[in-house]
């Protein structure tokens, strides 16, 4: 099924019979672990900052007793900013359907049997439709945390785009891919001198450009590979996918090596010896790295000897692994890309909300009346504060 553009009547949004069941995943762990949409900082500015600095490195002395002081030496502290993106939605539901939850859309052919079983669970269509539209707006606030890339346009021509974790994380960033940037794409045909891919390999897009109709961090297939073009399907053998003309594509073709313990112990090793996982270190995965990590240790240790389940952090179920560097909670996000797994330090990431004077942040108001219809918008401004991103990483480029 998919969504309507535009006012819901009783001609494009039928009620049925019986008990509702989502089918879209709605959850939202990064966001939810650290704040959710109700918790975090506030700031005043679409712009806001904070602050990291360090030490010197530590050497031993070699002073002269009697010595005079030595040449001072001060710290200088170093700012980090992101951006509030806006979430900005509107429902629009006219006076006959919020009226009609009791009329039944029926088959369209014989026998015209009415269905058995509940009534329309849903009593107040636009008090439902704004929580989708909410629990929409949050998933978008999920998805960004992660895969963000930073906007903070000159003027109002442009969209304010928070930075994700996945991108600031560039001192321990490990990628075991190819990588191979400076792709064009048009029509269904991606162009790049070169390229070295063949039909049948795996690819995850990292950038997109403009190009449309596919999505970054999901697994692609090349199909109608020659030496400077190819074609992604979402199968394997599949049919191209039409995308739009893009001159900013990305991708990673994946290694063919298994996920082991020493991948993870050299990637986690890398961020400890920046000085980051001290607070609340957590690993995060999709499905697919998930499954890896868990079979990792499982072949290094057994099966359960070092992974536990039952465990939650910010309310949010993970399961812990032992590791040489302290106990880290494992984390499922289906917004991760598929090729990656992020190590971060969680009580280092808050989210951090523009207030609107008189609304608070996230809000629900009634927009102006034109017709016979309620319209309401959900409107807010949020962006990531992720400390010192020295303190995460990203390991990209892993077997899909």
């Amino acid at each position: 099924m998919s969504g309507i553009t535009g006012m819901g009547t009783t001609f494009n949004l039928p009620n049925y019979h019986g008990e509702l069941f989502a089918l879209t995943p709605s959850e939202t762990p990064l966001l939810s672990a650290i704040g959710g949409l109700t918790g975090g900082g506030s700031t005043a500015s679409t712009l806001f900052e904070w602050q990291t600095s360090d030490l010197r490195d530590p050497s031993q002395p070699a002073v002269l007793e009697g010595a005079a002081a030595p040449t001072a030496q001060e710290r200088v502290r170093a700012n980090v900013q992101n951006v509030c993106q806006i979430h900005q939605e509107k429902v629009s539901v006219s006076y006959t359907k919020q009226a009609t939850s009791g009329m039944y859309n029926t088959q369209g052919s014989a026998p015209f049997r009415s269905a058995d079983g509940a009534a329309n669970p849903v009593q107040n269509e636009l008090d439902w439709q704004t929580q989708q539209a909410l629990k929409s707006i949050a998933l978008d606030v999920n998805y960004s945390f992660w895969n963000g890339e930073f906007v903070n346009p000159t003027d109002n021509t442009s969209a304010r785009r928070t930075r994700g974790l996945i991108t600031a994380s560039s001192t321990n960033l490990t990628n075991k891919g190819t990588a191979i940037t400076g792709i064009t794409s048009a029509t269904d045909t991606f162009t790049k001198t070169s390229h070295g891919l063949s039909d049948g390999d795996k690819v995850v897009l990292t950038a997109v450009g403009a190009a449309t109709g596919v999505v970054m961090g999901r697994v692609y297939y090349v199909v109608s590979s020659a030496a400077n073009t190819f074609k992604l399907a979402a199968t394997s053998g599949g049919s191209a996918i039409t995308v739009g003309t893009s001159a900013a594509v990305s991708l990673i073709k994946p290694w063919s090596t298994t996920l082991a313990t020493s991948h993870l112990d050299d990637f986690v090793q890398g961020i400890w010896d920046n000085g980051g996982l001290g607070t609340t270190p957590i690993l995060a995965a999709n499905s697919t790295q998930k499954r890896a990590i868990t079979k990792a240790y499982a072949s290094a240790y057994g099966q359960g000897a070092v992974i536990a389940h039952g465990s939650s952090v910010g309310g949010v179920a993970v399961d812990t692994v032992l590791t040489d560097f302290g106990t880290f909670g494992i984390m499922l996000d289906r917004h991760i890309p598929k090729d990656a797994i992020v190590a971060v330090s969680l009580g280092e990431l808050r989210p951090v909300f523009l207030d609107i004077p008189g609304k608070g942040v996230f809000f629900e108001e009634p927009l102006a009346k034109t017709g016979a219809s309620d319209e309401v918008q959900i409107y807010g401004e949020i962006g990531l504060e992720y400390g010192a991103e020295q303190h995460h990483g990203v390991l990209r480029g892993l077997a899909v």
